[in-house]
């Protein structure tokens, strides 16, 4: 792809707010768009778009000011993720994947810990990747005495080749304890392996990765001093924030579907021949169908918009954060979670109503859209969301933090 941009933005002023940045997001999503049906088709590791996301200042969105970061929070991170995702659902994923593993040093590690990597992440415009996949088999991780090794597989990660630093994950040896600790993606023994060939997110990079005596030094060891983890309340949130980045990108990819099925019904589709009208933007069927699917679309924006408000003020003071506020948050992510993922297979299907038989047309790639969504919407059963919800209706009952819930 051409990462020739709408502005220079090296010499263009910095964004200074959300809304700014909203309106970056907007210009690199027009990039995507540009050829995103095309580099869908081919494929191919995603370099030049992962640089694109660098040289707009993307990246960095959450990073401190100071060292060259936006300071952003997460409603704009999740809008922005949304926006991207308009264009190009892979793309959107890899940045909203970005922000959660950057995002994972604040989440587990000491204070000391994240403003390090929250640091270099900002000057030197790290692109995150992360071998964090709970279904499989623990990697297993010993301590050397300064040192740890992390051993294991992983059947995704998404990120890989295309990342400069990678979260990795294991359990120690002998304990129940988990570890985290971000390394160099080209550390020895990380291999990321081409075996990611799944029919949507094609451009995500999330093929399997062995780790094979990844060494760590024990200061990197995200959360711990002297060998003990240190657990606030706060490490919990991790599966409500990554769930909401589903969210975003799920709602990003319906929304560029509906549009770009806008665009071929008002230029390319024809009225049906006994419908009466000359156009097929005159015909009532079609009409309604836009309406329909329009309407579900904003509700879910604004009910994600809304959850995302309520999560920034858990992030706005991580030690206040309680089992409680914990558990009502995750119960509204459940919730936003079952809508977006309903609406977006709903609206990346129904298109091809309201397009024609013609849409179909392997040039038009449409199909891409519901690719996209189904293939990510089966990450975790959206049934066991709809449960969180209806067991805290009826009972009062609080998810109980895990992997996916």
């Amino acid at each position: 792809m051409s990462t020739a941009a709408p502005a220079d933005w090296k010499t263009a002023t910095t964004p200074k707010d959300a809304e700014g940045w909203l309106a970056r997001a907007a210009e690199v999503a027009a990039v995507l768009a540009a050829d995103a049906a095309a580099r869908d088709k081919a494929a191919a590791t995603p370099y030049a778009e992962v640089q694109l996301l660098k040289d707009s200042g993307l990246v960095t969105l959450l990073g401190p000011v100071e060292h060259g970061g936006a300071g952003q929070d997460w409603p704009t991170a999740y809008r922005v993720v949304r926006e991207v995702a308009k264009a190009d659902g892979s793309i959107g994923q890899l940045l909203g994947y970005h922000y959660l593993w950057n995002w994972a040093a604040r989440l587990v590690a000491t204070r000391e810990q994240w403003e390090h990597v929250e640091a270099e992440a900002a000057r030197n415009q790290w692109f995150f990747g992360g071998a964090v996949n709970p279904r499989d088999e623990d990697v297993v991780v010993r301590d050397e005495g300064d040192t740890l090794t992390f051993t294991g597989r992983k059947s995704f990660s998404t990120g890989s080749k295309v990342s400069d630093v990678t979260v990795l994950e294991g359990v120690l040896e002998g304990t129940d304890d988990h570890v985290f600790a971000i390394v160099p993606s080209d550390s020895e023994g990380l291999t990321f392996h081409d075996d990611w060939d799944n029919i949507g997110q094609r451009l995500t990079e999330s093929g399997g990765v062995t780790l094979e005596t990844v060494r760590v030094p024990w200061s990197a060891a995200a959360g711990y001093v002297d060998k003990q983890f240190r657990p606030r309340i706060y490490n919990t949130l991790n599966v409500p924030t990554i769930q909401l980045v589903f969210v975003n990108f799920y709602l990003g990819i319906a929304t560029g579907a509906l549009e770009t099925a806008a665009t071929y019904t008002r230029t390319k589709a024809r009225a049906w021949l006994h419908g009466g009208h000359e156009h097929a933007v005159d015909e009532p069927y079609v009409i309604d169908t836009y309406g329909d699917l329009t309407a579900k679309l904003w509700a879910a924006e604004a009910l994600a918009d809304a959850v995302a408000a309520e999560g920034q003020k858990l992030h706005d003071d991580p030690d206040a954060v309680t089992e409680q506020a914990r558990g009502e948050f995750e119960v509204r992510v459940a919730a936003v979670k079952a809508r977006a993922t309903d609406v977006a297979l709903e609206v990346t299907n129904r298109i091809f109503e309201v397009t024609g038989a013609r849409a179909t047309a392997s040039a038009e790639g449409l199909d891409r859209f519901w690719r996209n969504v189904r293939t990510h919407t089966l990450h975790d059963p959206v049934a066991y969301k709809r449960r969180e919800i209806g067991r805290h209706v009826l009972t009062g009952e609080l998810p109980q933090p895990t992997w996916y819930s």
